[in-house]
């Protein structure tokens, strides 16, 4: 090969090499914002609610300064986080939790549940305590009335039993629930909840291009059907997050970390 060939070789597999570096570094760092707007004739006062998931201790910038930036420019009346803040198998990361929590919590009021990372952390009793203090409002089994709604948190030691049940209220209003795992999608319907915000899924975690199916998620496999967006199960709506990090497997592909931002309208469904 002549030296003119061999440059040209080179400059290619660098250039590839960049491209490859730049689309890891898209799909797993530059925030996203998806938006949804939701009627029901029973939201009597309009809101905005920023909902987050799946940090797994991760960080955008220096004290999460982008993601604050982000949710910060949404304008949020309430900002819910739907579990898995720390990372359980590496460093659990309470700093970076502690960190957004104290940042966001001066945003808008901050309402946290806790996901399958912070069940099995055996110092979750502390760490939730640090959460509050950062100025967290944890729901764990229990709800808060916002906004002329019920916010419901689920704590993910019980997503499988009859807790939801017990701790769904009984009269009627507009129901939302924060449940870390989506695949009991049906378990939500039937406890009555008009809007259900979870994550767990992380997307799939690698994507297919030009679609919206995931390779594979927790609790589901491979090809999972509840993995992002909006689902609708006769009355109950779902939105599942597709998070913000990473879990075991630390890489994202064609599945940026997203920032959910859901506006409820008074309408007539």
């Amino acid at each position: 090969m002549s030296p003119a060939g061999i440059a040209i070789t080179i400059a290619a597999c660098i250039g590839a090499a960049a491209a490859i570096v730049f689309f890891c570094w898209y799909s797993n760092s530059k925030l996203g914002v998806s938006k949804y707007e939701i009627d029901s004739s029973k939201i009597t006062l309009p809101f905005r609610i920023v909902q987050l998931s799946d940090l797994h201790a991760k960080r955008f910038g220096k004290k999460n300064c982008r993601l604050v930036k982000t949710v910060v420019k949404l304008k949020p009346d309430i900002i819910v986080f739907t579990g898995d803040i720390i990372h359980l198998y590496r460093k659990p990361g309470e700093d970076a939790a502690i960190e957004l929590v104290e940042q966001l919590a001066k945003v808008a009021p901050f309402y946290y549940v806790s996901g399958n990372h912070e069940m099995r952390y055996k110092n979750y009793r502390e760490f939730s305590k640090k959460l509050a203090d950062a100025g967290a409002i944890v729901l764990e089994n229990e709800y808060v009335m916002t906004h002329g709604v019920a916010l419901v948190g689920l704590g993910c030691a019980h997503l499988k039993n009859n807790k939801i049940f017990e701790i769904t209220p009984d009269f009627d209003t507009y129901k939302i629930l924060l449940a870390h795992e989506p695949q009991f999608l049906r378990r939500y319907a039937r406890a009555g909840y008009d809007l259900v915000l979870s994550g767990h899924a992380h997307g799939g975690q690698w994507r297919f291009p030009f679609t919206d199916q995931g390779v594979y998620a927790p609790g589901q496999g491979l090809l999972p059907e509840l993995t992002s967006g909006e689902h609708i199960l006769g009355s109950t709506h779902m939105v599942i997050s597709r998070g913000l990090g990473n879990s075991e497997f630390p890489l994202r592909i064609n599945n940026r970390p997203e920032v959910v931002v859901i506006d409820l309208k008074h309408g007539d469904k």
